[in-house]
């Protein structure tokens, strides 16, 4: 979802791209893709590789990635085989083919792991103690990034994405799913019950064009080789994502908690600082309600 939006904004800023994503991508259930994009498995060396060797880039953006947090309770090999292996096969390929680009690797909150309430806002310096399999892979991809910034003196920036939340995404999070549930039980494909995890924690919440731009930013900055939070400095929690759906669809339901949906260990809350971004001119310009309520309507469209 990330990289769609991403490279919507590049275009609309007048640059040429170019994209790979896998040939099993949800992505091709959404949209034809664009005349730039090429078939390829970002875990696969000399795939990626091709793709390098045909192009000169100016900026390589890295999203590919087993991004969810639930998935990698089940599937901890393929979480690190995606985000570990394919990252380092990306920055090899920019050290061996296009040394001078610009890397943008996609980071993530739940690097800082366990946290609570009074911990208040995270700083990028706080030490990271992730408590996911999709955490530690994270923190793995950062480090690789600083890595090659360091040793090989790439221009590695490490945004560190809080929960970008956007249209077009599958229902594999929380806000994603109960927008899912709550358009079936409006369109009578579903009965007025719906399953849920855990609803007292809290997440910093960002709309994926908001964290877009954050990004361009970014990459017009001098911040190379260190982390910065994509974030918008406040916290909502699961119940308060839920009720508000409810809310703007206007339903009465029953709401039911589901072990399925429940994971071993769970942050308490997830909340960044955003002074670094801030400093760069960036601001938020979608609330997240309305965010909210694009969500809930591109369920209604898709159901």
């Amino acid at each position: 979802m990330i990289g769609r939006h991403f490279n919507q904004a590049c275009q609309q800023a007048g640059w040429q791209t170019v994209g790979i994503a896998r040939n099993s991508s949800a992505s091709r259930l959404a949209d034809e893709p664009f005349q730039g994009m090429f078939r390829c498995d970002v875990t696969d060396r000399d795939s990626v590789a091709k793709i390098f060797e045909q192009h000169q880039f100016d900026v390589v953006a890295h999203f590919a990635a087993q991004a969810f947090n639930s998935l990698s309770w089940e599937q901890p090999w393929y979480t690190h085989q995606v985000n570990v292996f394919g990252t380092l096969n990306v920055l090899e390929c920019v050290k061996k083919y296009c040394p001078e680009a610009k890397v943008l690797l996609a980071c993530s909150s739940a690097e800082y792991g366990l946290t609570t309430v009074s911990d208040g806002l995270l700083i990028e310096n706080r030490e990271l103690k992730p408590v996911s399999p999709y955490g530690v892979s994270k923190v793995a991809t950062e480090h690789l990034g600083y890595q090659y910034f360091l040793n090989y003196g790439l221009q590695v920036y490490l945004p560190r994405l809080f929960i970008h939340v956007g249209t077009g995404h599958p229902p594999a999070t929380a806000i994603q799913n109960f927008a899912r549930q709550i358009a079936r039980i409006k369109k009578g494909v579903q009965k007025p019950v719906m399953s849920v995890g855990n609803l007292d924690s809290s997440r910093d919440f960002i709309d994926v064009r908001d964290g877009v731009a954050a990004m361009m930013r970014l990459l017009d900055s001098d911040l190379v080789g260190q982390p910065v939070n994509v974030a918008t400095g406040k916290a909502h929690s699961i119940r308060y994502v839920l009720d508000t759906l409810l809310e703007l669809a206007d339903i009465t339901v029953d709401v039911q908690e589901s072990t399925d949906l429940l994971r071993p260990s769970d942050e308490e809350i997830l909340l960044g600082d955003n002074s670094k971004l801030l400093g760069l001119g960036w601001t938020q310009q979608y609330s997240f309600e309305k965010t909210l309520k694009a969500v809930l309507s591109d369920w209604m469209s898709r159901v």
